[in-house]
């Protein structure tokens, strides 16, 4: 008898995901345990592995389509065994879906357009559901959902038509009001239509992935949402260089390996605390305080950027630390993060000195306040004091770039903050 293969909760707020790639091919042996599949949402990607031993007898939903979570994905059976109709299964996961909750996946914010999305047929057999992504798409560019080519089972509308539809009405010459009699000298200037995308004979398209677009998309908006500041500091870290050879080998024993980024989790934890401001979010209402410090931690990957969140970082110390940013970015780059686990941050910290750069300007992780970029740690001649003489030493320095959102803060405000990372981090462990 074959087991269904169904889409997996992968997290609290996840209600859909997206088939990226299909790792197995029906026929393919396949082990327990062993993955079958890549899930895309807008968070993580994430593997799904296959519960029983035997052969992929088929797969129901195709590379690229978005399904809700328990919609039957494929079947894994004895090799030569008649796949049964996936008609029963698919009700079954849709009426699954119809009892689960609407919440939006977007920014873990629950929206009215989100929450009336339902499972319905319309009399021409099309499906009428609308996932809460493909819901808050439509009402942020007011567009009629009947207006559109569904690509989905039984012709629902996913993402991806949306974002087409999209595309392609930007692509097309915008229709020229019928302009009412005036004197010449009144007469407004019309924009020129939007071109369709042409490219020279030695360029070539390349598509964009659902993490490149998802991350492109949260960047435009965090720059259109809060006017961004940068205020820059350098650190000398020798005796947190000291310190972390002192502990290395002890840690190592130990199964864990000491990096610089539990030192910047605990800078980031004091400054946090000493300037709680940068912890929190703006509203319209007042700026939101958040009492708990779940520092996010950027992780990159080959295809883009995940932020993994360290929850309560206040409450763990260096080896508690350690351990969890192992743990995160190892998870995250063999793509077993679970959605939750990148949602929640109050404060993000990202190292973009592991690839050379000496500072950079980060982009906000939005609803947050705040984002430090550390920059590479470069053994360079400085000027030191020690009992009124000065004299040149080799110290490792670092570049540490904090940008913040200027309405919750200003300039004094972040250089506090910057003042107590640099103050922490150079006290060593």
């Amino acid at each position: 008898m074959s087991t269904d293969i169904t889409m997996p909760q992968l997290g609290e707020s996840v209600t859909e995901g997206t088939v990226g790639r299909w790792l197995k091919q029906p026929g393919d042996e396949v082990k327990r345990y062993e993955p079958l599949l890549e899930v895309i949402t807008d968070k993580v990607d994430s593997e799904v592995p296959s519960p029983v031993s035997g052969t992929l007898l088929e797969i129901v939903v195709p590379e690229g389509e978005t399904v809700r979570v328990g919609t039957l994905l494929a079947r894994v059976g004895v090799a030569g065994e008649t796949a049964e109709s996936s008609a029963v299964s698919a009700s079954a996961g849709a009426s699954a879906a119809a009892a689960s909750t609407g919440a939006s996946i977007g920014d873990g914010k629950a929206t009215s357009t989100a929450t009336s999305a339902a499972v319905a047929t319309e009399s021409n057999g099309r499906n009428s559901y609308l996932s809460p992504v493909v819901a808050r798409l439509l009402a942020e560019h007011q567009l009629d959902v009947s207006q559109i080519n569904g690509t989905g089972q039984n012709g629902r509308v996913t993402k991806q038509d949306v974002q087409r539809f999209i595309t392609q009405r930007q692509a097309q010459p915008a229709p020229q009001p019928v302009a009412q009699p005036a004197p010449p000298q009144q007469a407004a200037p019309q924009p020129a239509p939007s071109a369709p995308l042409e490219l020279p004979e030695d360029a070539e398209l390349v598509p964009l992935s659902p993490m490149r677009r998802a991350i492109a998309d949260h960047m435009l908006k965090s720059i259109r949402t809060a006017p961004h500041v940068t205020t820059v500091m350098e650190v000398d870290l020798s005796a947190l260089m000291a310190d972390r050879a002192r502990r290395k080998e002890e840690l190592a024993r130990q199964g864990i390996r000491l990096t610089l980024t539990p030192y910047f989790v605990q800078a980031v934890v004091t400054a946090l605390q000493q300037v709680p401001v940068l912890n929190g979010s703006f509203s319209e209402q007042g700026i939101v305080l958040n009492h708990r410090i779940h520092v996010g931690m950027a992780v990159a990957l080959d295809e883009g950027l995940i932020v993994p969140v360290i929850r309560d970082a206040d409450e763990k110390n260096l080896l508690g630390l350690a351990r969890t940013v192992n743990d995160l970015a190892e998870r995250a780059r063999t793509r077993r993060l679970k959605p939750d686990e990148t949602q929640g941050g109050t404060f993000t910290l990202t190292n973009h000195g592991t690839t050379g750069s000496l500072f950079a300007t980060p982009i906000i992780n939005q609803p947050q306040a705040g984002i430090l970029g550390v920059g590479a740690v470069v053994k360079r001649p400085v000027v030191i004091t020690q009992n009124g003489v000065d004299a040149i030493a080799i110290k490792p320095m670092c570049y540490l770039s904090l940008t913040f959102d200027h309405r919750i803060a200003d300039g004094a405000v972040g250089d506090a903050f910057l003042a107590a990372v640099v103050k922490r981090l150079e006290q060593g462990g």
